[in-house]
């Protein structure tokens, strides 16, 4: 695309048969001991979701099912808050990779998701999968490589805000997904296909992720994409620009941040519509710019505007991206006519918002991804 100018624990897997799946109690909601509202609660909030007991909402399963494709790794963070990679005197294992983390996040708020991608066949990539498992995530398209080991990713938030990454991918499993492994009915199954850009730095998972992106397309299924930029494992910044614009005009819904704006428009002012609007491409039904704790703005053909955060104590940022698009996406994959009706759009946005503040109040992306009802719970509280 050319711009114009201008603490949750799991279980070890190492014992019992390398291909079984063993299934764990869902961890409790935060926030609250509520795991479920009652109809008005609901009604008053506006959202959507797959049915919980006694919510009164229709239950939806294949026909809302949310297709994530992409990396799923083992991130280690730090066990206190606030130190650098190399201060931190312990890390704390946690399931991670932002399209895992995604499709978790959805299958925690109620819905209907799958995943799509490649882990070592070692203990990390089993223990992978059986977490995908334990929290519904239907891990029919996962596949495991022999010669190659499970990515790892140490990540911290330093005192100065800023998060620091250091990545183990020489290469790893993630990358060397091959077309020909590619489920491609579960792909056409999908309401909404979800994917990054760390799929296209290297062959052959780039061919993949396009492959996989063209039948999802072909079948009508809509497209979903959060660039997640991660500078250090592109070759140079031009060629992480390249990459990520180089699918940007095929998909229906994006999701940017504020640092990725400034970034992909060669240092515009992430704050200035005009800019954003370059953004913008011409079949593009929703792009979303998240801005942490003061919530996102949203931008349609139609319409646009802004959607108050929610403010918490934040102990790990890890996911909390993941979860905001795990919560959006939820809403979406039930009922897609809330991207011409912004009274409604702005409701699940304040849904994704609390997604995204829930998750940073713990470490680690998918341990701290929230229940449905923790979010309803954390949104009546802020109108209480």
């Amino acid at each position: 695309m050319a711009l114009s100018s201008s603490s949750f624990c799991f279980s070890s897997v190492a014992s019992g048969p390398r291909n079984s799946v063993r299934f764990y109690s869902q961890r409790s909601a935060k926030a609250s001991g509520l795991s479920c509202h009652p109809p008005t609660m609901v009604a008053r909030l506006n959202v959507r979701g797959k049915a919980l007991p006694g919510d009164g909402v229709p239950e939806t399963k294949e026909s809302s099912l949310v297709v994530c494709f992409g990396e799923m790794l083992i991130d280690f963070v730090p066990t206190i808050s606030g130190v650098s990679l190399a201060e931190a005197p312990a890390f704390k294992k946690a399931p991670g990779g932002a399209p895992a983390n995604v499709a978790v996040g959805i299958a925690r708020l109620g819905g209907s998701s799958a995943f799509i991608g490649k882990v070592g066949e070692d203990e990390f990539g089993y223990m992978l999968a059986d977490i995908l498992k334990e929290n519904n995530v239907n891990n029919d398209g996962m596949r495991f490589d022999p010669g190659a080991r499970t990515a790892l990713a140490f990540v911290t938030l330093r005192r100065d805000g800023e998060r620091e990454f250091m990545f183990y991918r020489n290469p790893s499993a993630d990358m060397l997904l091959q077309v020909v492994e590619l489920d491609f009915d579960l792909i056409r199954k999908a309401k909404i296909f979800h994917y990054g850009s760390i799929s296209l730095i290297t062959e052959p998972c780039k061919s993949a992720h396009i492959a996989a992106a063209k039948a999802a397309k072909d079948a009508g299924v809509v497209l979903s994409y959060d660039p997640n930029l991660r500078l250090p494992l592109w070759p140079s910044a031009e060629s992480a620009r390249e990459g990520i614009l180089s699918i940007w005009d095929t998909a229906d819904i994006i999701k940017i941040s504020e640092e990725e704006i400034s970034f992909l428009t060669e240092g515009g002012d992430p704050y200035n519509d005009a800019v954003v609007r370059k953004l913008f491409h011409p079949n593009l039904k929703l792009l979303l710019v998240t801005e942490g704790p003061d919530g996102c703005r949203y931008y349609t053909k139609e319409f646009s505007g802004r959607v108050g955060g929610f403010k918490v104590d934040a102990v790990d940022t890890t996911g909390a991206g993941d979860a905001f698009v795990a919560g959006i996406l939820s809403q979406l994959a039930v009922d897609l006519s809330l991207l011409q009706k912004e009274d409604l759009l702005r409701d699940a946005l304040k849904f994704a918002n609390a997604c995204g503040a829930l998750t940073v109040m713990e470490r680690g992306a998918i341990p701290a991804l929230p229940t449905r009802g923790a979010v309803l719970n954390a949104m009546l509280q802020s109108v209480t």
